[in-house]
């Protein structure tokens, strides 16, 4: 069961222009309708409770993730939906495992569970949770990965981890496909690459092509090691997306936010930029050195034309838009 995000928008940012409080949930509806009619695989929301930098400042609006989710399954039809990615330190497993079969059956098959080992200490620091280290951190995903996945298949689940545990715990209804699909997020060769290969259906990851073709390599040396199919696995690449009718236009998107961004070379590294046919060849290069697709957020996802036009630009590309 690969895990359908091979053209996803994720939607970090919610301080949209002219959008009040009682209109934020129908606005975020028709992004992610439009999103849907033109060819995205999938929409994904942060798992965070507040604000992240560099996005914009702590005291900006961060809705609930999963929350939020399950309001689009039951607005929506056909996208599939996701934390990119879920903080294994946020909730007992158990939950997370409830709470994305809840979201299952809501949206009529179509969660999927991100996840990764967390990482914002400032966050946890705030809220409450403890920040363990990341060798703790790493070993809480992987009792979660094996919980997740007994909870989402087995018609009760007993299994002891080293942080967490489960003893006769039902999961009913179960899933409508009889699994749902687990997106690893992260760019870690060691620990992270492995997690995948072993226990995942989808990987995202960070960085330039030929950053991705060494870490596509690592994960291919992980997924032989374990006897693992890697084309199992879909596999993306995170980035902003920046497109136009013209180029210069798609520039005139693009400068403004590398002259503010902390990083303006990582900001313009991460970046899609252009009109339709540069932003395609772009993404190509990316599906050429062995992704399956990619997943981006869009400073301007406020203005549906521009959703409108990424989605039917790259789901052309990608061969995701469905009749």
């Amino acid at each position: 069961m690969r895990a359908p995000f091979q053209l996803d928008l994720h939607v970090p940012n919610f301080n949209w222009p002219d959008t009040s409080p009682e209109a934020f949930f129908e606005k975020l509806v028709e992004i992610a309708q439009t999103a849907e009619e033109s060819g995205f695989s999938s929409i994904s929301m942060m798992d965070h409770l507040h604000q992240i930098p560099p996005v914009g400042p702590a005291e900006n609006w961060m809705m609930e993730g999963n929350a939020i989710l399950a309001a689009l399954g039951a607005r929506t039809s056909k996208i599939n939906l996701g934390l990119l990615v879920g903080g294994v330190t946020y909730r007992n497993p158990a939950l997370v495992a409830k709470l994305t079969t809840t979201i299952d059956i809501i949206s009529g098959g179509r969660a999927v569970l991100g996840i990764g080992a967390a990482w914002f200490e400032a966050e946890h620091l705030a809220y409450g949770y403890d920040f363990p280290p990341l060798k703790e951190r790493f070993e809480r995903l992987e009792d979660a990965l094996n919980i997740t996945r007994m909870m989402f298949t087995e018609p009760v689940s007993t299994y002891a981890g080293k942080h967490h545990r489960v003893e006769g715990a039902f999961n009913n209804p179960k899933p409508i496909r009889g699994d749902i699909p687990i997106l690893i997020g992260g760019s870690g060769e060691r620990k992270t690459l492995r997690m995948v290969a072993q226990y995942a259906d989808g990987s995202n990851l960070f960085g330039d092509v030929e950053r991705v073709k060494h870490l596509l390599g690592v994960l291919e040396g992980h997924c032989d090691t374990l006897g693992r199919d890697m084309g199992e696995i879909t596999k993306t690449r995170m980035g902003t997306m920046y497109i136009a009718p013209t180029h210069e236009a798609a520039m005139a998107k693009l400068e403004p936010a590398v002259a503010g961004a902390a990083d303006p070379d990582r900001a313009r590294a991460q970046a899609f930029v252009g009109e339709p046919d540069e932003v395609a060849a772009q993404v190509q290069a990316y599906l050429d050195a062995g992704l399956d697709g990619i997943t981006f957020s869009m400073p301007d996802v406020h203005d549906l034309e521009s959703v409108a036009l990424a989605g039917e630009t790259l789901s052309a590309v990608i061969g995701t838009k469905t009749v």
